[in-house]
């Protein structure tokens, strides 16, 4: 694939009702009821919230036969009120519904992880090669008259990985690996493919954006070598709620997309399910307005894998680059920078033209290169050197005429690669600043820094992206940073990141955006993280009030990880990337994990909380 220029990936396309996904056909998006599906009218007032919204296809979850006979209720309310939006049925565990589910649901999603193997246990199980091909059998013994009901019913299919619920089976083989996750799809879509059954998607989520990401990029090159182009669904399960939560799905989603790759999308909030729309629609807007720009020339460097990418290995220079997590930088525009949390203080503050005024004595401030030059020659009486210059290329000339030990050099892709690559490899305390106004920033940012790599300089790399929104569109510029950067800090081109902003963001606002950022990627922890479902007809307990409550109590934790599940359809497997889980076991019953271990079963829903914060607080002492 060419990584510098925006084009949509190739796939197939798959007809859902009237709705069909794939192809030249836009990216759809897509919510989730959190209804009962046995609530005929609870659930189609839910669905015709979602399509009034702009939701494209609506997810119902059928845990049992009932409620997938029930979805014949539901599409009835929906299509006697004007509603054509598709249904699509999510089953788990038994696939006697998914059967029944293919009758009413213009879709069926269905999860490898517990179609046919039983639920996730943790325990390493051992399988001969004669015994992990009987399993495999049993699976197409199941799975084909499935595909042929489907058939005959005009119903597509997702088969949906999810990191949280891999099998024991592909466990023990492959391990909690990216790997792992993409043969328990691949087990699948061969099937589908001898049977020449083609309506089918996929979706590869995980919490961790990082694994979603290495995961579904390595679905797409293997399916390339075994002729499959079929259409992706994309989505970071578990995000959250909230700022957290839109950033990031934005960071997960939109690494993805601004590489061509997902044909619909669903942004998991644990919110209304209407909420989610907006997210999902700005999202494919923002990347969408990338196609048919202007060609950008870049050459990848060898050593650069896309599916497995390791982090650029530069020079530190005070601090930024090297081993050194992603150093923020912000601009004094609006406000204060004086964080409330002292974790989302940034670690440099740019000025500009004009000194710093009142200082708490510890902040790092950057100037342009005059201001720093008149500076230094009247003395240098403040600031106790915790004062930088910036040079843009022009003034590439004058970096040698001061003795700061940290420059920075502002770098754009079509500046004169001779010139600046000679400067950087003569100055190593310079850092470079990539800055791009192309209509795709990710395409020439990623092109100047593979310049950089295929000439072998190893100066450190802060990304710098620049936008122009008022305090009232907050929310565009998170998500829009986000996606933006998503890509660049997955393929390790990241040493540090400077949003600006051209409008009346608060400065502390624009700092807490970039921590969330890295935090959302997996690059620097600043806060505590919590991986929390948007719920669904299986949730077991008043999630947003339990969220709230588990939030108000363990806010100040940072680096703990704490996931909230309604079920436990995922709830086990993503408490492996949690410190602790908090998961609903049956109704009103709650079981706490630290973990993979579950450490306290079937818990009252009033007592849980209070227990949870007991076992944290006996774990911290």
């Amino acid at each position: 694939m060419d990584i510098f220029n925006y084009s949509r990936r190739h796939s197939s396309v798959v007809e859902i009702g009237n709705t069909p996904m794939g192809g030249d056909n836009p990216v759809r998006v897509q919510s989730m009821t959190t209804t009962s599906t046995n609530d005929t009218e609870g659930s189609a007032a839910q669905a015709e919230r979602i399509a009034d919204a702009g939701g494209e296809y609506v997810r119902l979850t059928t845990q049992g036969v009932k409620e997938a006979e029930n979805l014949k209720n539901i599409c009835a309310v929906l299509r006697a009120d004007g509603y054509t939006v598709p249904l699509v049925a999510d089953v788990h565990f038994n696939p006697n519904v998914a059967d029944v589910a293919a009758l009413h649901a213009e879709k069926v999603r269905i999860n490898p992880g517990n179609y046919v193997d039983p639920a996730r246990t943790f325990k390493q199980l051992e399988y001969t090669d004669d015994e992990y091909a009987a399993e495999l059998r049993k699976i197409e013994e199941r799975f084909v008259p499935f595909l042929r009901i489907c058939r005959e019913h005009g119903t597509a299919i997702r088969i949906g990985v999810n990191h949280g619920s891999l099998s024991d089976r592909i466990m023990s083989r492959y391990g909690d690996t990216p790997e792992g996750i993409v043969e328990s799809c691949m087990e699948f879509l061969r099937i589908c493919k001898r049977e020449r059954f083609d309506n089918v998607v996929i979706s590869i989520k995980a919490s961790n954006t990082v694994v979603m990401v290495r995961s579904v990029r390595l679905l797409v090159s293997t399916m390339e070598r075994e002729s499959m182009n079929y259409p992706l669904h994309l989505g970071v399960t578990e995000a959250g709620e909230g700022e957290d939560g839109r950033i990031k799905s934005a960071v997960g989603i939109g690494a993805l997309l601004a590489d061509g790759i997902g044909d619909t999308i669903r942004v998991s909030l644990s919110e209304e399910p209407e909420a989610e729309i907006p997210v999902a629609r700005h999202l494919t807007e923002y990347i969408g307005r990338r196609a048919g720009h202007a060609f950008i020339p870049g050459t990848a460097y060898a050593g650069f894998d896309f599916i497995r990418p390791e982090r650029r290995a530069t020079k530190a220079v005070a601090g930024i680059g090297g081993d050194n997590v992603p150093t923020v930088i912000v601009s004094e525009t609006n406000g204060s920078t004086a964080a409330a949390n002292k974790d989302l203080t940034p670690d440099y503050v740019y000025t500009g033209s004009k000194l710093p005024g009142n200082t708490d004595g510890t902040t790092r401030y950057i100037v342009d290169f005059d201001v720093y030059s008149a500076w230094e020659k009247d003395g240098k009486n403040d600031f106790q050197d915790r004062i930088f210059p910036i040079f843009p290329h022009t003034a590439m000339p004058f970096i040698g005429m001061t003795d700061a030990p940290l420059k920075f050099l502002t770098l754009q892709f079509g500046v004169p690669a001779d010139e600046y690559i000679a400067c950087l490899k003569a100055h190593p305390e310079v850092v470079a600043v990539c800055v791009s106004n192309h209509d795709n920033r990710l395409g020439e940012q990623r092109a100047l820094i593979h310049e950089m790599m295929n000439a072998g300089v190893t100066n450190p790399v802060v990304v710098c992206q620049m936008y122009r929104h008022t305090k009232e569109e907050k929310e565009d510029f998170q998500l829009e940073a986000a996606a933006d950067m998503g890509a660049l800090m997955f393929d390790g081109l990241c040493d540090g990141i400077w949003l600006m902003n051209d409008g009346d963001i608060d400065t502390n606002d624009i700092a807490a955006t970039a921590f969330g950022i890295l935090q959302a990627a997996r690059l620097r922890i600043s806060k505590t993280e919590y991986i929390s479902c948007p719920g669904c007809g299986r949730t077991l307990y008043d999630l947003r009030s339990t969220i709230a409550r588990i939030k108000e109590a363990t806010q100040d934790m940072k680096g703990l990880k704490i996931g909230i599940m309604g079920c436990i359809v995922n709830g086990p497997g993503e408490m492996a990337d949690a410190d602790y889980g908090y998961v609903g076991a049956g109704r009103g019953k709650i079981s706490l994990y630290h973990r993979k271990e579950c450490v306290a079963k079937n818990i009252p829903e009033e007592e849980a909380v209070e227990r949870l914060l007991e076992l944290i607080n006996s774990d911290r002492k």
